[in-house]
C-alpha cells in the first residue's frame, strides 16, 4: 500500500522492487490520482483520505512517503497502520522535520507580524513529535523500530526567491490561501525580509536549504 502516492512516483518504486506483489496506491487530489492511473495502468489506484482510510490488509507494506504530516491524530494513527500489518510486515514512514528551522520558523513570524494577524491564526499545523516520541508509540507493537533523522541541503539556483517558490507548493499555501493578493504579496514580502537576515547567498546565487527529514521503519 502506498499512503498518499501522488503522480505514482513511489509507486512506480515499489513495483520496481516486487513486480509481483498486488500493489496499491491512495491519494485525496483526483488530479493526482489520474496522473497515476496513466503512468502505471497495471496498479490499482483510488481516491481516498489518508485519515479516512478503512481497509483491514493485512499488507506486507505500508509505504507513506512525505504525506502523514499532513494528517492529524498520529498517537491514533500510527498504531492502527501497524495493526494493518502482516506479521513480519513493515510501516516505512518519511516526513519532513523542519518546522524549528529558520524558514518555518520566520513564516510563523511574518502571520503574527501584520495586519493579517487574525485571518492566519490556526493556520500553522500541529507541530510532530520526535523520535523517540515515534520510537516510543510504536514499539511495544512492533518486532523493531527504526528511526533515523537526515538533513538534506537543497542547493537552489535564484537566491532567496528560489527557497519561497520552493515552499509555495506547501508550506506556504495554508497561509497564502487565507489572504487576498494585496495581502499575499505584503506577507510575502515580510517573509523574504527575514529570509534575508536567516539566510547565506552564495556568489553563484545559490543558496542551500537545510532539509531535515524523519524516516521511521517499523516492523510487525
Amino acid at each position: 500500500m502506498d499512503l498518499g502516492c501522488g503522480p505514482g512516483n513511489s509507486t512506480e518504486t515499489l513495483l520496481a522492487c516486487a513486480p509481483h506483489a498486488k500493489i496499491t496506491g491512495i491519494d485525496n487530489s483526483g488530479d493526482m490520482i489520474a496522473a497515476a492511473r496513466k503512468r502505471l495502468p497495471e496498479v490499482q489506484f483510488e481516491l481516498a483520505d489518508i485519515s479516512a482510510w478503512r481497509a483491514e490488509g493485512p499488507y506486507d507494506l505500508i509505504l507513506a512517503n512525505v504525506s502523514l504530516q499532513w494528517v492529524p491524530d498520529h498517537e491514533t494513527l500510527f498504531p492502527a497502520l501497524v495493526a494493518k500489518l502482516a506479521e513480519g510486515g513493515q510501516l516505512a514512514v518519511q516526513m519532513p522535520d523542519n518546522l524549528d528551522e529558520p524558514a518555518h520558523r520566520l513564516m510563523r513570524e511574518a502571520a503574527a507580524d501584520g495586519p493579517w494577524r487574525d485571518k492566519l491564526k490556526g493556520v500553522e499545523r500541529t507541530a510532530r513529535y520526535r523520535a523517540e516520541w515515534y520510537y516510543s508509540l510504536l514499539k511495544p507493537q512492533c518486532a523493531s523500530v527504526d528511526v533515523w533523522r537526515t538533513t538534506y541541503h537543497h542547493p537552489l539556483e535564484g537566491g532567496i526567491d528560489a527557497i519561497i517558490e520552493w515552499f509555495k507548493g506547501s508550506a506556504l499555501r495554508p497561509f497564502l490561501a487565507r489572504l487576498d493578493a494585496q495581502e499575499a504579496t505584503a506577507f510575502l514580502d515580510r517573509y523574504r525580509a527575514g529570509l534575508k537576515t536567516a539566510c547565506t547567498v552564495l556568489e553563484d546565487g545559490t543558496v542551500l536549504l537545510p532539509f531535515p527529514r524523519l524516516f521511521i521503519v517499523a516492523t510487525r
